[in-house]
């Protein structure tokens, strides 16, 4: 029975950022949540976000809505600079899609929207819902962080309520991006960790040693995936590579040891890393609640220069919840002490998006 009782029919828009697959995976099960409950969900993406919650959802209305386009930097020390020149193109597709928004919503007669991390998303017309572990965004400097601080806000207060993927005791899993001192003017609710996977105990010798995702912006995503194909052949045991590519069929050449993939629907990725020894992966904040949530011992790359994942992995080594390096180390080394590391998995506890979604559409 669902849960939620005696509501009327409710036509909901979802939209995921675009920057990395990670905003379009953790929308997987409050989707589901939705349509379980009886609400009509539409979802607002393109390119490889769209391929990849298409292949989740194959009934599901789209509506093509451009990302932000973001350019990144192949040096971690220019990709501050980078992103700061590109802060006027991004203000400009938020004020885009805010206009876009409000005719949609005039024509489409949605009641609600979920924004991934989308800034424009917003309506006084109806409930819109702004979703983000990062209340506090990392920067390299004091006074700009500062600065990022209160536009973030500013963005995040014209939405009805923000919901952020984390535990709201304890610091939670993102520690202070997640719990900064201060939190938005509109109501605050933590969801817990949000994972599209079921935590399944495997009871045979696992299928592969290693299970290699690679994901992430351009170029340093290649250039992991490159750096990985290199050390494969010296590891033992048979090595899988998820290259992050929905809808490619490019082929990359692997060592004898190796099998690659361009992508992986749920399921299939549950099956694979149930089956693994090890997960190497980015430290994309998806990635980290998808593997602590399954109890996977894993070994995290954060993306050179994303102060993000450069604040989330030895945050989260610290505790012994993973096992990280940096892009440049000795990646062979690094994956060969991973098996001696003293992992402490973390008791991942049941969500609470249930009750804060039930309360949420109740209350309009």
């Amino acid at each position: 029975m669902n849960f939620v009782e005696n509501l009327r029919y409710k036509k909901i828009l979802v939209a995921p950022l675009d920057w990395g697959l990670g905003h379009a995976t953790r929308c997987i099960p409050i989707i589901r949540l939705l349509q379980k409950n009886g609400c009509e969900v539409t979802i607002a993406a393109s390119g490889a976000i769209k391929i990849l919650l298409q292949s989740e959802f194959p009934g599901i209305l789209f509506i093509d809505l451009n990302g932000y386009n973001i350019q990144y930097s192949s040096n971690k020390r220019l990709l501050p600079v980078k992103i700061l020149l590109q802060l006027p193109k991004i203000v400009a597709a938020v004020r885009r899609e805010n206009a876009w928004l409000k005719k949609l919503v005039d024509e489409k007669r949605f009641d609600a929207v979920i924004s991934d991390n989308r800034f424009g998303l917003f309506t006084s017309k109806i409930p819109c819902v702004f979703i983000t572990h990062q209340l506090l965004i990392q920067a390299p400097f004091g006074w700009l962080q500062n600065r990022v601080q209160k536009l973030n806000y500013r963005y995040i207060n014209r939405y009805s309520e923000c919901w952020v993927p984390d535990f709201e005791e304890g610091g939670g899993l993102a520690g202070k991006l997640s719990h900064p001192e201060k939190l938005p003017a509109v109501p605050v609710r933590y969801l817990g960790p949000l994972s599209r996977f079921e935590a399944i105990a495997s009871t045979t010798q696992p299928r592969y040693s290693w299970l290699m995702i690679i994901s992430g912006p351009e170029p340093q995503r290649s250039m992991l995936e490159k750096k990985l194909l290199a050390v494969a052949p010296k590891l033992h045991g048979k090595v899988l590579l998820v290259r992050g590519k929905p809808g490619s069929a490019e082929h990359v050449e692997v060592p004898a040891n190796c099998t690659a993939v361009n992508h992986l629907t749920t399921a299939q990725m549950q099956d694979a890393i149930v089956a693994s020894g090890y997960i190497v992966s980015r430290c994309g904040y998806t990635t980290v609640m998808e593997m602590l949530a399954m109890g996977k011992k894993a070994v995290f790359i954060p993306t050179p220069g994303q102060t993000e994942q450069e604040y989330l992995a030895p945050h989260l080594a610290k505790q012994g919840w993973c096992y990280y390096c940096e892009q440049d180390d000795d990646v062979e080394q690094h994956l060969n002490a991973a098996k001696t590391f003293a992992y402490k998995l973390p008791d991942v506890k049941q969500s609470a998006l249930e009750s804060v979604v039930k309360s949420w559409l109740e209350s309009w």
